[in-house]
């Protein structure tokens, strides 16, 4: 009876093992068939290249024997045959389309973009013209001037003028600390800047704008020195460990903005906001109490969205505008020219 059993567990090793070896052999015969494909296709790639290179030898043979028998004319046929290749343009790649629409990306990600739009986790409710509208750029710049309220929040707001904030908010109001400006530069946060050598560039402006916690040190070069405005979202001023610590939140003025639900005022904001930056926000005033540090008003991004939202050709996400949009916006509203992105 016992050596029955081992007979049958043998027996069941054995073909296991040999499940395991045909499975790997399948793979292997992939692979190869794989790599077969891949040498196939090299080897149609050089073929091609070495068709255009005896294309282009029978080209300047025929030309050759042409000026041999007409000197005049092989002349003229050998600069028309050079001319061209010398003025060929590179090959050029179109980065934006303006007529780009939802309608142009496949059924997977239409669906999710549907998505977010159904999510609308901050409860928009656009009830204004467009979307569509037209405007000239001068008038769009004035109507971003008259529609969109660049301001901060100031010590009068409730709940900030209670005795729990007392002291903490700026004086000085930041129009008289920013600005008016000639030229301004915004610089982004992306990594494409690296080896660029523009930092003396950036620095020539009359004001840098940056974001969050993109660093200078050791990309001088690259990004410049200067920093005038530094915007940051509520969630680096929550959860990032260096802020109250690092030197590089020590300059220029610092602004921060956290989202709030669609055009909610102050108060109801303060209830909920997206971070709660504010217990952070009070512990670098106690360290740097004359660092020039602001907290923008919750309605703003939400009055530049509604100028998207009617410009645009469809629906957009219901969700705030990036930083870079609200430091554009801002430096129009504090006196700069608006600025170059880089």
């Amino acid at each position: 009876m016992i050596h029955t059993n081992l007979k049958k567990k043998f027996s069941c090793c054995v073909l296991v093992f040999l499940l395991f070896a045909i499975i790997c052999v399948w793979k292997e015969k992939k692979k190869g068939s794989y790599y077969d494909s891949l040498k196939l296709q090299t080897k149609e790639i050089q073929g091609l290249k070495s068709l255009g290179k005896l294309a282009m030898r029978s080209d300047s043979q025929s030309v050759s024997s042409s000026s041999t028998q007409d000197p005049h004319r092989g002349s003229q046929t050998l600069g028309s045959f050079r001319g061209p290749a010398k003025a060929k343009p590179e090959a050029s790649f179109q980065v934006w389309n303006k007529d780009s629409s939802s309608k142009n990306l496949i059924p997977r990600l239409q669906k999710i973009w549907r998505n977010y739009l159904n999510m609308n986790k901050y409860r928009v409710s656009y009830k204004g013209p467009g979307p569509g509208v037209k405007f000239s750029a001068e008038a769009l710049l004035c109507h971003l001037r008259d529609h969109v309220n660049v301001s901060m929040v100031e010590a009068t707001d409730f709940p900030f003028n209670t005795s729990e904030w007392e002291g903490y908010l700026p004086k000085e109001s930041i129009k008289t600390k920013a600005g008016p400006w000639g030229r301004c530069a915004v610089v982004s946060s992306a990594g494409s800047l690296k080896s660029s050598q523009l930092g003396r560039e950036i620095d020539d402006h009359d004001a840098v704008l940056r974001f969050n916690g993109a660093p200078t040190a050791n990309f001088q070069q690259d990004v410049g020195t200067k920093t005038t405005i530094r915007l940051m979202n509520s969630q680096l001023v929550t959860t990032e460990r260096r802020f109250l610590t690092d030197s590089l939140y020590n300059e220029g003025i610092l602004i921060v903005w956290d989202p709030s639900v669609y055009h909610s005022d102050i108060p109801k904001w303060y209830q909920n906001p997206d971070y709660n930056f504010f217990n952070n926000y009070k512990s670098y005033r106690k360290l740097h109490p004359n660092q020039p540090f602001y907290i923008l008003k919750p309605q703003m991004p939400w009055e530049l969205w509604d100028i998207l939202q009617e410009i645009s050709p469809e629906e957009i996400q219901p969700n705030p505008p990036s930083s870079g949009m609200l430091v554009t916006c801002a430096v129009g509203a504090l006196g700069g020219s608006f600025p170059w992105n880089r």
